[in-house]
């Protein structure tokens, strides 16, 4: 009796499940019953990660290129309207010569007319280690006078599906007539 309940059981459950998914939104439900009764739900996980960002603005093979203009106009100070694509290299000691692991790919404007404010739209592209092939997202502001800024982890794409979390971000130097920076990165990801 008790084997033909629990085949009942898990034939109600896969039942209920494809009436879920056919509803047009696309919604699958909240996770399989079967990974969770068989125990193959695993349980997430912190990781802590420090990077060294490097944005380079001059040169034969710059990193950051300007796409958007500032207006002139408006605030030179702030650059507002700027916005720049980057593909920078990710290194583990803050000398550009250190290993590299990943790139920072995506891209930053300056959104603020009041301060220099960026919005930082990134995937930190991971190429060494266990990590290689996966990428952390983060998106948000980065006040650039401030010592310490938080952004938050949004995402990711391989080991860090369904990722959450924060990163940190500190200058660690910075070049006034090139605005060439440095800028450490330590980010606190959840992740399965």
């Amino acid at each position: 009796m008790g084997t033909k309940f629990l085949i009942l059981f898990f034939i109600s459950i896969f039942a209920f499940n494809s009436l879920i998914a056919e509803d047009g939104t696309g919604y699958m439900g909240s996770g399989s019953p079967f990974r969770m009764l068989l125990g193959l739900i695993t349980r997430e996980k912190m990781s802590h990660f420090r990077f060294y960002w490097h944005d380079i603005l001059t040169g034969t093979n710059p990193t950051a290129i300007e796409i958007v203009p500032s207006v002139p106009t408006y605030n030179e100070t702030t650059n507002f309207g700027l916005v720049r694509i980057l593909d920078n290299p990710l290194t583990l000691g803050p000398e550009l010569s250190s290993k590299l692991v990943g790139r920072a790919e995506g891209l930053y404007a300056s959104a603020s007319a009041s301060e220099l404010s960026l919005l930082m739209v990134m995937n930190f592209a991971l190429t060494e280690g266990k990590y290689s092939g996966s990428s952390i997202t983060i998106m948000g502001r980065d006040v650039i006078e401030d010592e310490v800024r938080e952004m938050p982890v949004i995402g990711g794409s391989g080991v860090f599906r369904f990722a959450r979390g924060y990163a940190v971000a500190s200058t660690h130097s910075f070049d006034h007539n090139s605005m060439e920076a440095t800028v450490e990165y330590n980010i606190y990801v959840y992740h399965y």
